[in-house]
């Protein structure tokens, strides 16, 4: 290969990278200062081997060696410096590439030199914290006015980010409701501690109340005692999808708040059913109604509390990682689901009917709340599970689009389809009518509905795997995670087999067939990337654990919000994006961690050589054998609703009022108290202040608070030997680390 060639595909002139390629595979940049030294050859090399290479392409930029070959030398630093001495000793401009030209280093002839490409391999150059050093090189650039590192760090968007003096640079979009909402929380959290704790205390004692309140309604209120194994299900539901769900960046409180917000839609729904049954002039008992009706109407408006997330959150919505589509649409649809069983209960227990059981609940199941109907053979999964299918889906289309193409737009119809083929051939089978054969054998594909669950969880494991595949190209702009990365041999194993395998793809087939090729051979690398960043946030989570409730419960928060930071740098590209937080209080609280967790405030990364300076099909059904009475036990709000409410009318008064607070302390309890705590209880300060401690162990143990308080225990059990987990281990000096200039 001559120089021309691969100067042309890389660079836009001897000193510059070309945009087009930049962007291609979306690379992440970092510019900086570094002396011509074997310091910067060794990193060079170093670089190389941390992608799994064991050689390298290099050749001089300048026009006048654009017919010079392309050499290829191992990664070996003497090698390297051998052959810059060749070229005499006239500082010039050389390129350094990996074979598949997915990373790269340019070196100028004046200090400025560009390392572009996977974020470990930048990190070779710039230390582990790619984001400070991009800004830290903008105020180089800046303060010494120098023309080629003012280019530079405008050509690769450095000084935008160091925005602080930067003239006319673009102003983010402003907060929304949530983040005002929040910021005036942290706000009294600040200057008022002792007002905020006095609120986190009744806060405690609220939640504990309406505990009371819940335990007496089940002794005194008939049907309330089957409700609290419906709402164990559901949380339980929702807390199997958000543990695996290790990229998310929605709080696992936000998600019980729209359980609660799904759980009361199922009023304004069935008045929606209602509504449409008659405009298109049904009797809303008609057995069609189960089919035509319920499905459509439900599988649509279960969705509703979702909009008004977009609408209190808008920018967040901007931040969301794929799997945070699947639980906000796995919590809206198991709160509409949990209102259903909680209707036919109440309908089971006015006809007199044996009532919903937790046996039949299966809290100890994989993903409950479905029903399963052994003589049809079908299954009904729960409004809870089809709904994160489809949310799932839409997650991986709109977060994946840019990077994987348009075609993940198929996914939402697919999924919407089987979801409303499970409920509409539940409700047939329910209403006693059988469907046609087109129906039956386009549910018999999907599994008649044994396949959901295992459907949601591939869809799961997709969304996490790309989620952390996509906020990986945001390493230029995010703080870093403290301590060393985990399995970096992996890693170095998966980018070399996929630098070996991308050379192999020719390069004069079809362009459908080798991009395929070319993304088929990095799975591994994806696979690699999510398992080393999920351990990663694993051994920082148990760092801190061991440190004490204090550094756990501020590790949660951090590692949750530095993933929306990242999906948000990631998804915006170029566009302006909402920073909440911004990059300098995360950085902060990093620095802040490393050092609660004994690995530094600032722990040096390997060799870093920077210089010191909706559509819904309605399928047909047909009439059935036997008689046309209306179902017990249906998927079919309206019906459930008005069964429900002649079964409270004839309740005493004394009943009705338990029963109503019963209902009440279970949305208060869903509402509040689920967040991870910001008090700091200590058992040492009882005795000097035993009011405000107190007041302290009931802000940070509200109910819901209560499982975070667990792990809180249990990791202070820890021995505090577990930082060794994030210490990088010493490695020996790589061959050629001296200091010869290198000319």
């Amino acid at each position: 290969m001559l120089t021309r060639d691969l100067v042309l595909r890389l660079c836009a002139n001897a000193t510059e990278f070309d945009e087009h390629w930049l962007r291609t595979d979306h690379k992440v940049v970092a510019p900086f200062t570094a002396a011509r030294d074997t310091t910067l050859l060794s990193a060079i090399v170093n670089a190389g081997r941390a992608v799994g290479v064991d050689h390298l392409l290099v050749c001089r930029t300048r026009a006048e060696h654009a017919y010079e070959p392309v050499t290829q030398v191992p990664t070996d630093t003497a090698v390297l410096i051998e052959l810059i001495r060749e070229w005499g000793s006239e500082p010039t401009d050389f390129l350094v590439v990996v074979e598949d030209t997915s990373a790269a280093i340019l070196v100028t002839a004046s200090m400025l030199t560009v390392a572009v490409g996977p974020d470990d391999f930048v990190r070779t150059f710039v230390g582990a914290d790619i984001a400070r050093a991009r800004i830290e090189f903008a105020d180089e650039a800046r303060l010494s006015r120098d023309p080629d590192l003012l280019r530079a760090a405008h050509h690769y968007n450095c000084l935008e980010q160091g925005g602080r003096h930067a003239r006319g640079a673009r102003r983010g979009p402003g907060p929304d409701l949530a983040e005002r909402v929040h910021a005036r929380a942290a706000r009294v959290r600040e200057g008022a501690p002792r007002a905020a704790a006095a609120f986190g205390a009744l806060r405690g004692v609220w939640g504990w109340l309406l505990v009371a309140v819940l335990v007496l309604a089940t002794l005194f209120a008939p049907g309330v005692s089957a409700t609290v194994p419906l709402l164990l299900g559901t949380l339980w539901l929702l807390a199997q999808l958000a543990l695996p769900a290790r990229s998310r960046t929605v709080s696992f409180a936000a998600l019980v708040r729209v359980i609660a917000l799904g759980a009361l839609m199922a009023w304004p729904i069935a008045l929606v059913e209602l509504a449409f049954a008659g405009a298109v002039g049904f009797d809303p008992e008609d057995q069609y109604a189960y089919a035509y009706i319920a499905v459509p109407v439900e599988e649509i408006a279960k969705f509703a509390p979702l909009l008004l997330c977009w609408l209190v959150a808008r920018r967040q919505v901007k931040r969301l990682a794929a799997v945070d589509f699947l639980l906000l649409a796995a919590a809206a649809g198991a709160g509409f689901h949990l209102a259903e069983q909680l209707m036919l209960t109440a309908a089971t227990i006015g006809s007199g009917t044996e009532g919903w059981s937790p046996g039949r609940l299966g809290v100890f199941a994989l993903l409950p709340g479905g029903v399963e109907l052994p003589v049809e053979g079908i299954r009904f999964s729960g409004h809870g599970v089809t709904a994160a299918l489809v949310g799932g889906a839409v997650g991986l289309a709109v977060v994946g689009r840019r990077m994987y193409g348009v075609w993940l737009w198929l996914l939402p119809p697919i999924a919407i389809g089987i979801a409303a083929l499970e409920h509409l051939n539940y409700n047939a089978a329910m209403a006693q009518l059988d469907p046609t054969a087109v129906t039956a054998f386009m549910f018999a594909l999907v599994g008649n509905g044994f396949a959901t669950r295992w459907l949601l969880l591939l869809l799961l494991v997709a969304a996490v795997v790309m989620d952390f595949r996509i906020a990986r190209l945001g390493a230029d702009t995010t703080p870093r995670l403290p301590g060393r990365a985990p399995l970096t041999g992996l890693l170095r194993w998966a980018r070399g087999r996929a630098v070996r395998a991308r050379v192999r793809v020719p390069g004069d087939i079809a362009p459908g067939f080798r991009r395929v090729a070319l993304g088929w051979a990095r799975v591994p690398v994806t696979l690699a990337e999510a398992a080393s960043s999920m351990l990663h946030e694993f051994n920082v989570t148990l760092v801190a654990a061991s440190r004490g409730p204090d550094t756990l419960f501020t590790a949660w928060r951090f590692l949750r919000q530095r993933r929306g930071f990242a999906m948000g740098a990631a998804r915006a590209g170029a566009k302006a994006w909402r920073r909440s937080p911004s990059r300098e209080e995360l950085a902060e609280t990093e620095t802040e961690l490393a050092t609660a967790m004994g690995v530094g405030p600032r722990a040096a990364g390997a060799a870093a050589v920077a210089a010191a300076a909706v559509m819904v099909p309605v399928l047909l059904v047909a009439p059935g054998p036997g008689p046309a009475a209306a179902p017990e036990n249906g998927a079919y709000a309206l019906l459930l609703m008005r069964e429900a409410t002649d079964w409270i009318g004839t309740l005493s008064a004394a009943e009705r009022a338990w029963l109503f607070a019963g209902l009440a302390s279970m949305l208060g309890l869903l509402v509040s108290g689920w967040s991870v705590p910001y008090a700091k209880p200590s058992l040492r300060h009882f005795l000097r202040a035993p009011g405000r401690a107190t007041g302290s162990f009931l802000g940070a143990l509200a109910p819901g608070q209560v499982p975070y308080g667990v792990a809180a225990l249990v990791g202070m059990a820890l021995p505090k030997s577990t930082d060794t987990l994030l210490k990088r281990r010493t490695r020996p000096s790589p061959p050629g680390s001296g200091t010869t200039q290198a000319r």
